[in-house]
């Protein structure tokens, strides 16, 4: 009798919890999303907050308001939302800094690794190398033997440390075997704007906003970090072809949320989320920036994430990289 009351109760309980998932899922959203873009409006990550954001408030009835927190290389953003309500209310555009590079900031306040729990996988964008236009390098093998020239002379720009494009163009350092000096900045659009001034030699720009400031000749594409040209800039080459064997380096980017949100409020975010992923419009125009749409589950984000971290976490370590 006493074992079936407690197999009764256990019935019960769990009833209950699934019930109260369920109806976690279902009133969610009862009101507006806030996305954090842990960087200055205007760059690569930017602009995937926007467009999803876009896409998304319609299919849930509610306003996606993105929101730029730019600061120690993306941390003060990821902090805010991994240390704020884990309801699915606040959310973060993570990069290879919440996600890859952690290594680089042994002091942080907070832990993105286990204080931040991702919901997907939204893109990789490949970087592609620019120079400023009066710059005497027109080819990988000319900036490479001009770094060579003048060790420490020449001075690059980043979205802060730990961005991807600070480890792009340190991994171009560490096996070139050169030195440079680098600049962070507090967003990608920052950086291209001294670039396009001439105040910086040289960067690593994602495609998806690099395209807008090739036609005005100010800056100059050598070549991109994938493993194969992209079909946007066909005729610029891989930085591996164009005179770095081995070299490459493609940024992704997640959207994460605080541990501890439900994983009802989780699954529902992934499925709308995944949705947007496939809409024809957003897929075109990303296409064209040379964005890769990805999506997927959860743990697929989480595997896509622990494997970077390994890899980048001995790229740091290999390189000797430092925070600037």
């Amino acid at each position: 009798m006493i074992k079936k009351t407690v197999r009764s109760a256990l019935l019960g309980l769990a009833m209950t919890t699934a019930a109260l998932a369920a109806t976690a899922q279902d009133a969610y959203p009862s009101k507006p999303i806030r996305l954090v873009v842990p960087y200055a409006a205007g760059g690569p990550a930017d602009l995937l907050a926007r467009g999803v954001a876009d896409k998304l408030a319609p299919r849930i009835g509610q306003s996606v308001v993105v929101e730029n927190k730019p600061g120690a290389g993306g941390h003060t953003g990821g902090e805010q939302v991994a240390k704020g309500a884990a309801d699915g209310y606040t959310l973060v555009l993570a990069t290879i800094a919440h996600n890859g590079a952690t290594k680089l900031y042994p002091n942080l306040r907070y832990d993105p690794n286990t204080e931040l729990q991702p919901v997907i996988l939204v893109a990789e964008s490949p970087s592609v190398l620019l120079v400023r236009q009066d710059l005497a390098a027109k080819s990988v093998s000319e900036l490479l033997a001009l770094m060579k020239a003048q060790p420490g002379k020449l001075s690059y720009g980043s979205a802060g440390n730990g961005s991807a494009m600070h480890m792009a163009a340190e991994l171009f350092r560490y096996m070139s075997k050169t030195e440079v000096v680098h600049v962070p900045y507090r967003g990608g659009a920052p950086a291209m704007t001294d670039l396009l001034g001439g105040r910086i030699d040289f960067m690593f720009d994602s495609l998806g906003t690099a395209h807008q400031h090739l036609p005005s000749g100010k800056v100059r594409a050598l070549a991109v970090t994938s493993t194969k040209r992209n079909p946007s800039l066909p005729d610029v080459p891989t930085v591996a072809e164009a005179g770095l064997p081995g070299y490459a380096s493609v940024p992704w980017y997640t959207i994460s949320a605080p541990k501890g949100v439900p994983m009802a409020v989780v699954n529902k975010l992934n499925a709308e989320i995944n949705a947007v992923l496939k809409d024809a419009d957003l897929v075109k125009r990303w296409d064209s920036l040379g964005v890769v749409v990805l999506g997927g589950t959860p743990a697929e984000a989480a595997r896509r994430n622990q494997d970077e971290t390994k890899k980048w976490s001995a790229v740091i370590e290999a390189a000797n990289i430092k925070l600037d």
